[in-house]
């Protein structure tokens, strides 16, 4: 398992009865955790006066409930790219279905594009094409662009994109070499194997299911395969890597591995390694799993 320890402003502080306590900056909340199916004592402060409490629905969803929780905060990350870290920040707040805008688990591959990112630079002198696929607020990207890449940020949601702006503003990559794109990926990869463009590494974040700005509908199942296929087709004569990370149940590490191999291994070479990814949990010592991310590495 990749566990993302490396945080200064993030803590999985405690997880029970299908919830976890966590320290985001200064500030405690209490989120719903399908993983955590254990029942242990809850004795740290925090579950009783937590910041903010979301509280999941039987019907589906859920509620927060804040008690003395700002509308909006920072934490910052040490990004680690070869033996440098700089520091990238996040604008935070609670919005629908308990997200806060961060997937703090994520850092393991924040560390992993930007060090090969910062290698690449090293031996070339030449910044690599980065595309950002499902971007969200743009962790990757912020990654990306402290390493030095040139990056293409790329989600269907308008607001996710105008987040991820303010969070390179706050991050001081306001000039950083970025495309701020809101569109549909799929027809954005279409379009850019068209116009014959190409990237040196390729990041994809691809969701359970979605609708494009267009109302396209995507459904994991049946969409991450023939959209893998397609991204291998903007892979440049001078590649890096590609990751794809899941929270989807069946996409499990073996599976990553199994289709990255058929769309980049076999093709182009290189290797794969998919594993799982994990928070480490201060009080019982244990790692929370948080999904799997599939890289391949092209040598």
């Amino acid at each position: 398992m990749w566990i993302a320890d490396r945080w200064k402003d993030y803590e999985v502080l405690d997880t029970s009865s299908g919830e976890k306590l966590e320290r985001w900056g200064s500030y405690q909340l209490v989120r719903p955790d399908p993983q955590v199916i254990w029942n242990t004592k809850r004795s740290l402060p925090g579950w009783k006066r937590p910041n903010a409490h979301y509280h999941r629905s039987q019907k589906g969803g859920g509620e927060w409930e804040f008690f003395d929780l700002p509308e909006q905060w920072s934490i910052s990350y040490d990004v680690l790219s070869g033996e440098t870290e700089r520091k990238i920040h996040f604008n935070l707040k609670p919005f629908a279905f308990k997200h806060t805008g961060v997937f703090p688990e994520q850092a393991v591959n924040w560390d992993f594009s930007a060090s090969l990112i910062r290698e690449r630079i090293q031996k070339t002198g030449r910044a690599p094409k980065v595309l950002n696929l499902f971007a969200y607020t743009g962790g990757a990207t912020l990654a990306a662009l402290s390493a030095g890449a040139s990056v293409t940020h790329v989600d269907a949601s308008k607001g996710m994109v105008t987040w991820a702006k303010e969070n390179a503003v706050s991050s001081g990559l306001s000039e950083a070499p970025v495309r701020w794109l809101v569109d549909d990926c799929t027809k954005f990869v279409e379009r850019e194997i068209r116009r014959g463009n190409h990237y040196d590494a390729i990041i994809m974040d691809p969701p359970s299911y979605g609708r494009g700005p267009k109302g396209e509908i995507w459904k994991i199942e049946e969409s991450v395969y023939p959209f893998i296929e397609l991204c291998a087709k903007l892979i440049s004569d001078t590649p890096l890597f590609v990751l794809i990370n899941s929270y989807t149940t069946g996409l499990q590490p073996a599976v990553l591995h199994y289709m990255l191999g058929l769309a980049f291994e076999k093709p182009f070479g290189g290797r794969i390694e998919a594993e799982e990814i994990g928070l480490p949990v201060t009080k019982s010592g244990l790692v929370l799993p948080c999904g799997a991310s599939g890289r391949w590495i092209a040598e």
